[in-house]
């Protein structure tokens, strides 16, 4: 560890806590929102949006977005992109569908597969990124394509059918026949993965190299190791979305799972995650991953046609990023 003089150090450290400050004003300032949004859809959205169903329906929603926003978070935190994350949860989902046929198979492989291959993307990613020292965005770019063309060729074009019921039953089962367990998959992953961010070194290196990553490398930490874990992550989380979503839908389709990529990087922007790196709370992604659901849901039950969406969710990322621009001149 470089050992920095005295007075760069102080100096390092009221950087740091006034970046914390503004952190937390940020994140104060979406939960409010937040709050408020939520508040007015209550108040002026018909009956049907406040009952329980439909709550667990927007829980429901959330889930697999929330899912691919937790990776997509690692990698914006290290000031990378991730633009795969929906390839490869067509490609996982095609894969697993394949092997999920009634009597073929040990449930155990088209559980495994997507997941290692989710994780064997992401490796590749990294090292596209840190290895071949190619844009983050060009490399994910290229593997979008890539592995949304292996899905397309792997299902032959076409929707693949007929999987277990034991498979089915992955994202279709109740927890005390009420709490979808699609549910439960989202809160787990959520709290190992927040634990890995805020409890452990690796985490604290997420941050140090998304912040600096000169600084963080002159330190003696191993960014090129960093940066290939968080996309090995992203990896990781869109095979299990890629399985869930299968499992959900009971079939496979090469298609699926098309600009959720913009949905989990709206989800993390909307959460006070910077695209410069370096900063955001993984509660802030949760909120963002909420709102995106919240705001669909509402637009559904108030029979406002499905093509705004992606016009108000363009919108929400270019005010986020606007705001988070604001708040780094403030500070600096």
């Amino acid at each position: 560890m470089m050992n920095l003089p005295n007075g760069e150090m102080r100096r390092m450290n009221v950087k740091q806590s006034k970046k914390w400050k503004t952190d937390d004003l940020r994140e104060l300032g979406i939960f409010i929102a937040f709050i408020i949004i939520v508040c007015v859809l209550m108040i002026f959205s018909p009956p049907g949006f406040r009952s329980g169903r439909n709550m667990l329906n927007i829980l429901k929603q959330t889930s697999i977005n929330g899912i691919l926003a937790t990776g997509m978070m690692y990698v914006i935190i290290t000031g990378g992109i991730d633009l795969s994350v929906g390839s490869i949860a067509a490609l996982s989902g095609v894969m697993a569908a394949h092997f999920a046929h009634p009597g073929e198979y040990p449930l155990i492989i088209p559980i495994l597969l997507p997941v290692f291959i989710g994780t064997l993307v992401g490796l590749f990613n990294g090292i596209g990124v840190t290895y071949g020292s190619i844009p983050p965005f060009i490399v994910t770019l290229g593997s979008m394509t890539i592995f949304r063309g292996a899905a397309l060729i792997a299902s032959k074009g076409q929707p693949v059918f007929n999987v277990s019921k034991p498979f089915e039953a992955i994202s279709g089962a109740f927890v005390f026949d009420t709490i979808p367990v699609l549910v439960i998959y989202y809160i787990v992953i959520t709290l190992i993965f927040a634990f890995v961010l805020t409890r452990t070194v690796f985490g604290r290196h997420v941050y140090m190299v998304g912040g600096n990553e000169t600084a963080a490398r002159v330190s003696g930490i191993d960014t090129y190791s960093v940066k290939i874990v968080v996309y090995m992550i992203s990896g990781f989380l869109a095979g299990i979305a890629g399985l869930l979503l299968t499992s959900r839908t009971i079939s496979a389709n090469p298609t699926a799972a098309q600009g959720y990529e913009m949905d989990a990087i709206t989800a993390v922007i909307i959460g006070g995650v910077s695209m410069s790196g370096g900063s955001g709370k993984w509660y802030g992604t949760v909120i963002g991953a909420l709102l995106i659901s919240i705001i669909a849901n509402s637009l559904d039950i108030l029979n406002v046609s499905s093509h705004y969406q992606p016009v108000i969710k363009g919108m929400i990322i270019i005010l986020a990023v606007l705001m988070d621009m604001k708040t780094k001149n403030r500070g600096k």
